[in-house]
């Protein structure tokens, strides 16, 4: 749910249903690669480990649809455990399945596993409402999320993998002076960081998105709105099966159904990871990309993190006709709408106000959302609601992630992402890639550290990131 309650998943009900229904068209219409290798570096290393596997074109298409012809390779392999890796990456998200690809794709380090104790894409990942978007608030945040926005954009030429980006625009409301406020200020940050973001009026507002009541007889009347044109929609699931598909191309090896227990430290430093069936992995890197959890992963490692872990609640409406051209969010009534392609509504809200680890849904949600929607679109009250369902959220203090070095040597963490963390997967996995690789970490991501809490020297997402999207 955009809020985004984290990274590793699919939508509830819907999860099974797709992998049962998508195992011989989806996950078997990928490629492998022909041998257990990968690495390389750079773009050229992309190419080589991604000729591995099957290329889907039309051509191939054509081929594979002939009478006699042969099945399409699955889309990853499944490997024995070995005994040591260079790399482990726990949560087979998209942050997870993003590093772990960028770490064989630009840096030559393919000796990675990838472990997930769910399926991959199983968590958050998939339990998002796949927003994308930059027009954040502090001038670190706008330029990372720009250039994951960017790396998204020609995320399926890179993948060969069809991820279903869908440019919209994106609209943030405003109901009273001090959001009005607000959104010039980010339009004004977003604007010095070179990214494309205005504030427009009521009129301009109902131009995209007739359906919405700009009137002034409203309980909370629209003011304005922070346009932002390069935002949009994704398909979660397709992203997570492009990378981890690539991925394996290139010789990573992805475990689904393993969950790890400990984490091995001696003298301050990383020397492998417990499973739950007995099992030990001597690796001397390890990243945690969990959420929901990624306290209890730092905690084995014995590195305490400043994160709550809160519910996020999301719902999807029957399909009809694509009528909304927008992603809609007003952080007064805290609520966001956006249309798939396939004509669903999909909304979500706020975080609930309470701490824990359930995922089930609530009357109350349901209730107070229906509201807020109705508020600012009583055209939708004939509209059925097909299911609800929640996600974990990793919140920090100051709503920006926990990224890079940690005091225990060789363990690295990529976490408290709230309710934004899917549309950050591309450039997470790429900086937090190339942190693991140099040592250093990467310029994007130097004022997300952990230290940051120590000195004081917060990132405050807070006025763009409340919401969720």
């Amino acid at each position: 749910m955009s809020a985004e309650p984290g990274r590793n998943g699919s939508i509830n009900g819907s999860a099974k249903g797709l992998l049962r229904g998508s195992a011989k068209g989806l996950f078997r219409a990928g490629g492998q690669g022909a041998d257990g290798s990968g690495g390389g570096s750079g773009n050229g290393s992309r190419r080589n480990g991604l000729a591995r596997s099957a290329r889907y074109s039309a051509l191939s298409l054509l081929r594979h649809g002939l009478p006699g012809s042969a099945e399409w390779p699955r889309a990853w392999r499944t490997h024995e455990l070995r005994d040591s890796y260079d790399v482990v990456i726990i949560g087979g998200g998209v942050h997870g399945l993003a590093c772990a690809y960028y770490l064989a794709a630009n840096h030559g380090i393919s000796n990675v596993a990838v472990l997930d104790k769910g399926y991959l894409g199983g968590g958050g990942s998939g339990r998002n409402t796949a927003i994308l978007r930059s027009n954040y608030l502090t001038p670190e945040g706008v330029r990372f999320y720009d250039r994951s926005l960017e790396l998204y954009r020609n995320l399926a030429a890179e993948l060969n993998f069809n991820v279903m980006f869908s440019r919209k625009g994106h609209l943030t409301l405003a109901h009273n002076d001090s959001s009005l406020r607000t959104m010039h200020w980010r339009a004004e940050v977003n604007k010095l960081e070179g990214v494309d973001s205005s504030v427009i009026d009521p009129d301009e507002i109902k131009k995209l998105v007739p359906y919405l009541d700009t009137s002034a007889a409203t309980r909370y009347p629209i003011l304005g709105a922070l346009y932002h044109p390069p935002g949009g929609i994704i398909r979660h699931d397709a992203v997570n099966w492009g990378y981890a598909r690539a991925a394996d191309a290139l010789g990573v090896h992805l475990h689904q159904q393993t969950e790890v227990i400990g984490i091995d430290v001696s003298k301050q430093k990383v020397t492998g990871v417990q499973l739950a069936d007995g099992r030990r992995i001597a690796t001397p890197t390890v990243l945690n990309a969990t959420a929901g959890w990624s306290t209890l992963i730092s905690d084995m490692a014995g590195v305490r993190m400043p994160v709550q872990t809160s519910p996020l609640q999301a719902a999807v409406t029957e399909p009809v006709r694509p009528f909304l051209d927008a992603v809609v969010v007003s952080g007064t009534l805290h609520v966001y709408v956006s249309q798939t392609d396939r004509g669903e509504l999909v909304f979500g809200a706020s975080v609930d106000p309470f701490t824990s680890y359930s995922m089930r849904g609530s009357l109350d949600f349901i209730e107070g959302l229906a509201g807020h929607v109705l508020e600012l679109m009583p055209a939708l009250s004939k509209m059925r609601l097909l299911r609800q369902w929640a996600g974990l959220c990793d919140m920090t203090p100051d709503y920006s992630p926990i990224m890079g070095k940690t005091p225990v040597d060789g363990f690295y963490v990529d976490v408290g992402w709230g309710t934004y963390g899917f549309k950050a997967g591309p450039v997470s996995g790429e900086t937090m890639a190339e942190t693991i690789a140099t040592g250093r970490p990467a310029e994007l991501i130097t004022s997300f550290g952990l230290d940051r809490f120590e000195r004081g020297e917060l990132v405050g997402e807070k006025g763009a990131a409340a919401v969720g999207h």
